[in-house]
């Protein structure tokens, strides 16, 4: 695997006559299984395959974990080579940003200032804003990203939708622990007590999908979504957690899903965040 810190490196090894446009699965490093199944995802498309690893400021709000972030760039770098990754692009904040990053993209706000958009004001700007430069970095013709980070996913998609960028956007399924824990790389954040406990934000996921499709039936009977997700996000709250929002909305926009929706049994997705400790957790359930 080559490794490469500035973009004039990154292109001269990428520009060579008669090759495909990459495969392309950014990070910001820590990775864990779920990153190298989209590696291995990427390896299966028979293009190159180029990963990034840098933890974009531009995403953290003022009193998160930028400066605690985890940065294991070794431990990265053979973890992503024995994958099967080609390519790592690695810049520091000076290659990818040299000057301040005033050029900002702004998502659509019906779907970004929702949910994570909502409880972190700027996320999603900053996200796209670093995936938007990396896009013109490493110029792929498919990008992975994974289903865990649900909403990002989908801001992603139609950013890549709306500037009709030649890039074929592909999901990855989450990867999970054999207890239900979606892979994070704030896992690590936790102590063995609070490691045994966070399975329980799946679990309450999962119970908070069953019940709003049970309460949906017989047909013409509509489930109470509201009283759903609120009992659910008290159940957690009594185990000592602090959720942000546990719910359920439609695949397509996120948006609450409508009684017609109800009735037709259209396509949902359960979505949860909450803190257990100091360690805020996310995750979904697609149903």
């Amino acid at each position: 695997m080559d490794i490469f810190q500035t973009l004039p490196e990154l292109r001269a090894a990428l520009s060579q006559p008669g090759q495909e446009r990459p495969a392309f699965v950014p990070t910001m490093g820590n990775l864990h299984d779920g990153h190298l199944a989209l590696i291995r995802q990427a390896r299966r498309s028979g293009r190159t395959v180029v990963a990034s690893i840098f933890v974009n400021r531009l995403q953290f709000g003022p009193n998160e974990d930028f400066d605690r972030y985890p940065r294991t760039l070794a431990q990265d770098s053979a973890l992503l080579a024995e994958a099967g990754c080609d390519v790592l692009f690695a810049p520091d904040e000076t290659v990818l940003y040299p000057t301040p990053q005033t050029y900002k993209v702004q998502p659509d706000p019906a779907l970004a200032d929702i949910l994570e958009g909502h409880f972190r004001p700027g996320f999603f700007i900053g996200v796209c804003t670093v995936v938007q430069k990396l896009f013109q970095c490493v110029q792929p013709g498919m990008a992975l990203f994974g289903k865990k980070d649900y909403q990002q996913w989908l801001v992603l998609r139609q950013m890549v939708e709306q500037f009709a960028m030649p890039i074929t956007m592909v999901a990855g399924e989450t990867e999970r622990a054999a207890d239900g824990l979606a892979l994070s790389s704030r896992n690590g954040y936790l102590s063995a007590q609070e490691r045994a406990e966070a399975p329980e934000l799946y679990r309450a996921l999962q119970r908070l999908g069953q019940a709003a499709r049970q309460a949906s039936h017989p047909s013409g009977a509509h489930a109470d979504l509201a009283a759903l997700e609120a009992q659910a996000m008290a159940d957690l709250a009594a185990r000592g957690w602090q959720p942000d929002y546990l719910t359920l909305r439609r695949r397509s926009d996120l948006l609450a899903p409508t009684p017609e929706d109800q009735a037709q049994a259209s396509p949902w997705v359960v979505l949860g965040a909450a803190r257990l400790g100091r360690t805020r957790l996310i995750d979904n359930l697609e149903i």
